[in-house]
């Protein structure tokens, strides 16, 4: 072993979440514009579930081949149509996928370059292995009518599909009942990055304070 190999502190995490269409892949967006290093988990569940992802295997001893597209990656509308009216599903999709994930955010975090790590989970609430990583819980936050008109809008979901991924989700009240920090983002897109620009001040205050 090489004694003078000085370890590489360890990164200071911002836990960042919000229900579907609260817009914190949009907040995730100007962190990373203002250095942090964003680890996303939902980009890391789509790099495993394309045609040589390291989930596909799995993916297809579990459901069989008509859960795969032409191109051998995950069929999506699929999954999400069985994962909604086979709950036990779902269950087994998160089993292949969750480890997968973890281990591999897990490896994105400890080798961050950036000032602190935003650390982007959309179900951080609701799974206690992310919260036990981070040092700050941070929650886009809009009322459920925004949420489900901006998923309509982009999507073309019907309001009964958008409202039946918000009831798996974790509550709005619990989200906020969990926050360390609010970003409300129920106004413009300028509203919010203003409120990123404040958070990004805190969180390298935070994180030099730490090394």
């Amino acid at each position: 072993m090489d004694t003078d190999v000085i370890p590489r502190p360890s990164p200071f995490v911002v836990g960042l979440t919000g229900g579907i269409g609260s817009g914190k892949s949009a907040a995730a967006d100007h962190f990373a514009a203002l250095g942090a290093t964003v680890v996303d988990t939902d980009a890391i569940a789509h790099a495993l579930t394309t045609a040589r992802g390291a989930a596909i295997p799995a993916i297809r001893d579990a459901f069989g081949p008509g859960l795969l597209a032409a191109d051998g990656s995950m069929d999506r509308a699929a999954m999400r149509a069985l994962a909604f009216s086979e709950p036990q599903a779902r269950v087994r999709l998160e089993a292949i996928l969750h480890p997968l994930i973890r281990a591999e955010s897990a490896r994105q975090c400890a080798e961050a370059g950036g000032a602190y790590v935003i650390l982007a989970v959309p179900l951080l609430i609701e799974s206690g292995s992310y919260r036990g990583r981070c040092h700050r819980i941070c929650v886009v936050d809009c009322p459920e009518e925004v949420q489900i008109a901006r998923v309509r809008a982009r999507s073309g979901l019907e309001e009964t599909q958008i409202r039946a991924i918000m009831a798996a989700q974790a509550s709005r009240a619990e989200r906020l009942a969990a926050a360390d920090d609010v970003i409300d983002n129920s106004g413009s897109l300028e509203y919010l990055r203003l409120q990123v620009e404040a958070l990004d001040r805190r969180y390298r205050e935070e994180a030099a304070r730490r090394t």
